[in-house]
């Protein structure tokens, strides 16, 4: 018998709690895990996004600077990025197989939505570059996956590109002040904005274009 909105659904390890969102939550990390998004689709997306972000930097430098210079204690943006950032683990822990450890399931969802909760309403302290960083180790997953064991070689741009995301993501929540310091330091002469938006730019033309030829 199927389980009700709010009833039992059964698995392969026994009963464990449905909710109503679950369907849709299913979709999104199937979507992004399993199978995943495919290779091509992904370095487009990434490319278009490395291009565009980086681009509008660079043509709208009075509309970024500010907003770069106040983004670290950026409390309202950080909380909407806490949200998103522990949804998509509320997702991942859902929707993932636990094995033996079903029976934990639900405990840890609420755990995981009262840690997102006390986060937003206790941790603020450079809350955005916090949450900032585990949004990028999170992103990074996908990633990876799309690349896992495909063809050419040319798809180690996206690997490298998520390996360095993950990582500089661990610095930011351990250490959020660094980012705080980059922004100013990259801020602090003009030529260093601009090479970096540049590079950017040009990183998410190249990934764009082996996605579009090659992969």
């Amino acid at each position: 018998m199927p389980g009700s909105a709010f009833g039992l659904a059964n698995s392969g390890f026994g009963p464990t709690l449905s909710l109503p969102i679950f369907p849709h939550m299913q979709a999104i990390y199937h979507w992004l895990y399993e199978p995943g998004l495919p290779l091509k689709l992904m370095g487009i997306l990434v490319g278009l996004w490395l291009i565009a972000s980086h681009l509008f930097a660079l043509a709208k430098p009075a509309v970024v600077k500010p907003w770069l210079t106040r983004f670290p204690r950026n409390d309202s943006f950080g909380a909407v990025i806490v949200a998103i950032a522990f949804a998509w683990s509320l997702i991942i822990w859902s929707c993932m197989d636990l094995g033996e450890f079903y029976k934990i399931e639900r405990p840890v969802q609420m755990v995981i939505i009262g840690i997102g909760i006390g986060v937003i309403l206790y941790v603020r302290e450079f809350l955005a570059v916090r949450a900032l960083g585990f949004l990028m180790i999170l992103a990074a997953a996908p990633m990876l996956e799309s690349a896992f064991l495909k063809d050419p070689q040319s798809r180690l741009l996206l690997v490298a590109f998520a390996y360095a995301i993950a990582v500089i993501g661990m610095f930011w929540v351990g250490m959020p002040y660094l980012l705080r310091d980059q922004i100013r330091w990259i801020l602090d002469k003009p030529i260093r904005y601009q090479v970096g938006a540049l590079a950017g730019t040009a990183y998410g033309a190249v990934m764009l274009l082996c996605a579009l030829v090659w992969w």
